[in-house]
């Protein structure tokens, strides 16, 4: 006897992929294995059994005149066993029927290769690589705590809005609509990466083991469905087996049909060996003829049933469209609005899944949702970033406020929101973020910074943010990327708007209305625009600073500015112009103005200045200006002023009308005089003339005695008048680059001065008394 066992080989696959086969696959398996049986047991029998026992049919003429005694009743053939051997064997290869011969060993053929065919897909290189990651991916992600945890969550909440939409009672009792149940259902997900954190008890939180192996799963997962979305080999492969057997079936029903009655016991021979035997007809009984009728019989319905499961399986890929796969029952039942549907042989494995368990195909869509992935993102987040942590890396900001910064992270961690201290936070490159409603925890949170961060709030987050933001700052690439909420927050005293645009959309930059922003007093925006946006005059009537730069495009409407008659503070900053603009004459509050690096080369409306009777800082530093126009005496009011970088030559005497000079700046141009009247700055506290052209100093500069900072460094100066004692307020002194040979003793005088506000050459420090430098060291 064969044992079955010996054709394992055919079949044998990995027990996982049990999940790929789906019920018909199984049932033929089956079948399979009963066909089998019959085949190795009908070529048992052929092997151990007696084929065929033959017999003469009439006795020869040699023997006729013989005298048959009266007391034998049967025939008596002259033949010895030898030759009955000969004969049966005879008359098996030349009478009997080949379908009756070999029928056992085309029934073990015919189920071998049905048995090949069936799991072919699994073993063809080009599929079962795909198989072997999908079914390792799919057990990973059935197993993980991850997908455990996430389906819980959902499941938790669907009782509730199940229960909102069968009883209208409880939703009015409730205060709920049926359009707000419905957007509560939307949104139930993208409630849960709060309620994971802040609600879940201990015992359940993921460790990081787990979170770092979860996440390893949705990049797989993600980089998988890219590579097997790109092809169809596996259903080509499946449906090219089952289209074989269906024909191989055909086959063996329409030949067996015809030749099982061939299938006879007896068997009449004629075979030409009478000078052996004596005899030429037979008469032959095939000993198997009854069990292999039976057989064939029975391995023809079972090949029937086999062929009909394959006509359905034929029928489910044919007329089903497995090459898309839906996930809108599992969206519906977990609430996970953002799962993708897929297509191709990633379609056609989870069509083949759902027949083994539609469960698999659920907890693996978890790894498919983006809302899930971000959810585990946040989880490992706040394992890595706990509040310990952030806390340690709070610094005092500019504007005196604690300050978190947090830089390129995947996400924005919850422990963030148990900082109660925290006063700004800052937050660059961190995308598709949303705050949460416990935002509203942070009750001493008054400033934001967003760089290249794309943000989304809840709704409870929106409005703490409307009554308790005073400043936020944000950096874009497309106007489109500024938020839409950030237009709502009344209370907002700063807005800081930074961002480069298309050489279009600079043209027609458009900014929603500022008009519920009533208590802005800072504006800065910052990119190539072209004119100021329209929506600036919402705020015009309580804006106190507006700060514009344009990063070299030329800003040619300045119409608007006319309107904001509270300005105290106005910086236009790089925006190419070539004239001061007229329309900053009507802005008669203003106490500060910065017309840094733009194409000024006259300033001949320097005399409009003077109906700004509050004007006190005039900044028209790092420009092309020539000369300081005699005009500039009208300006009594200034009380500090830039003129630094340009290319002035030559100081009016008219300059130092402006006695309230406390700041002026002279830097970086090519003077090379400076006039007596300079004397009359009796206010002056600050002077810089370094990188000139200077020679030598006006004994009336030592008269200026509230002066605390002078720099003179890199011009062609040789002596420092002994003058210099009569500054005792000076604390800071700029020489170095110059031509001294020795530096005046009556720097001793300058009690104030230090060795490290004296910046000068070290062999010149060394010039000095030592007395003096005794002094300048002691602190």
């Amino acid at each position: 006897m064969i044992p079955v066992m010996e054709f394992r080989q055919f079949t044998e696959q990995q027990p996982a992929f049990r999940v790929l086969k789906p019920w018909w696959d199984v049932f033929t398996d089956y079948l399979s294995v009963i066909m089998l049986m019959i085949g190795v047991f009908g070529c048992t029998l052929q092997v151990m059994q007696d084929k065929i026992i033959c017999l003469p049919q009439r006795i020869p003429i040699s023997a006729r005149n013989i005298t048959v005694p009266k007391e034998m009743t049967g025939r008596k053939n002259d033949l010895d066993l030898q030759q009955y051997s000969f004969i049966n064997q005879m008359c098996y290869e030349k009478a009997l029927h080949w379908y009756a011969k070999y029928f056992p060993y085309l029934v073990l053929i015919h189920t071998v290769v049905f048995m090949v065919c069936s799991n072919f897909w699994f073993k063809f290189p080009g599929s079962s690589s795909k198989i072997e990651h999908f079914i390792s991916m799919l057990g990973k992600c059935f197993d993980s705590p991850w997908t455990t945890r996430a389906l819980s969550e959902v499941s938790g909440e669907n009782p509730e809005e199940k229960d909102q939409k069968k009883s209208s009672t409880s939703r009015s009792s409730t205060g709920v609509s049926p359009g707000e149940g419905s957007l509560e259902k939307t949104q139930s997900l993208r409630s849960i990466p709060e309620k994971i954190v802040v609600d879940q008890p201990p015992a359940s939180v993921l460790d990081k083991k787990e979170g770092e192996q979860a996440k390893a799963l949705f990049e797989k997962v993600k980089k998988f469905r890219l590579h097997v979305e790109e092809g169809d080999i596996l259903y080509l492969m499946y449906v090219r087996q089952t289209v074989f057997k269906v024909f191989k079936f055909l086959l063996i029903i329409a030949y067996n049909s015809c030749l099982v009655n061939q299938v006879r016991n007896r068997v009449p021979c004629e075979v030409e060996i009478q000078d052996i035997t004596g005899y030429k007809d037979f008469q032959c009984n095939h000993t198997m003829a009854h069990l292999f009728s039976k057989l064939s019989y029975c391995y023809l319905c079972l090949v029937a049933v086999y062929g009909l499961t394959s006509l359905y399986t034929s029928y489910w890929l044919f007329y089903r469209s497995l090459k898309e796969y839906s996930f809108e029952y599992v969206r519906q039942e977990t609430g996970i609005n953002d799962i993708p549907d897929v297509k191709n042989d990633f379609a056609f494995m989870l069509h083949m899944i759902d027949q083994y368990d539609p469960l698999y195909s659920k907890r693996f869509a978890v790894f498919l949702s983006e809302v899930s992935e971000n959810k585990l993102k946040q989880l490992n987040l706040n394992h890595e970033w706990t509040a310990e942590k952030l806390r340690q890396r709070l610094q005092i900001n500019s504007n005196n406020r604690l300050e978190l910064q947090l830089f390129m992270l995947p996400g924005l961690p919850d422990t963030v929101f148990e900082l109660t201290e925290l006063q700004s936070l800052k937050l660059e490159m961190i995308n598709n973020v949303t705050i949460p409603a416990s935002i509203s925890q942070l009750e001493n949170l008054q400033e934001l910074s967003l760089y290249q961060c794309s943000l989304k709030l809840h709704t409870t987050a929106t409005s703490f943010l409307k009554e308790n933001l005073k400043v936020l700052r944000v950096k874009f690439d497309d106007n489109r990327e500024l938020p839409n909420w950030m237009y709502g927050l009344r209370n907002l005293e700063e807005l800081y708007l930074t961002g480069s645009l298309s050489p279009d959309a600079s043209k027609n930059i458009v900014i929603e209305s500022l008009r519920e922003m009533k208590c802005l007093k800072t504006l800065y925006l910052k990119s190539n625009l072209t004119k100021i946006p329209q929506s600036f005059a919402d705020v015009s009537s309580h804006l106190q600073r507006l700060y514009l730069h344009s990063d070299g495009t030329k800003l040619v409407m300045l119409n608007n500015l006319k309107k904001m008659t509270s300005l105290i503070e106005l910086e236009i900053v790089h925006c190419d112009l070539e004239r001061i603009p007229h329309s900053i004459f009507s802005l008669t509050n203003l106490q500060e103005l910065d017309l840094k690096e733009n194409n000024l080369r006259s300033i001949e409306e320097i005399v409009s200045f003077q109906h700004l009777r509050k004007l006190k800082c005039l900044k028209l530093w790092h420009n092309g200006i020539m000369y300081i126009p005699e005009h500039i005496k009208k300006l009594s009011s200034l009380e500090r002023l830039y003129f630094s970088h340009n290319k002035i030559e030559i100081l009016p005497s008219h300059l130092f009308l402006c006695h309230k000079l406390r700041y002026l700046d002279l830097s970086n141009n090519d003077i090379r005089f400076i006039p007596p009247e300079i004397g009359v700055l009796q206010s002056l506290q600050y002077f810089s003339v370094s990188c000139n052209k200077l020679e030598n100093l006006p004994d009336e500069l030592f008269f200026c005695k509230k002066l605390k900072t002078l720099k003179l460094g890199k011009n062609s100066l040789s002596v420092l008048s002994p003058k210099i004692s009569y500054l005792a307020l000076l604390t800071y002194l700029e020489l170095k680059g110059n031509h001294f040979e020795f530096l005046p003793q009556e720097l001793g005088s300058c009690r104030a001065l230090k060795q490290s506000g004296l910046i000068v050459e070290d062999a010149m420090f060394e010039t000095l008394p030592s007395d003096v430098r005794e002094q300048m060291k002691a602190e």
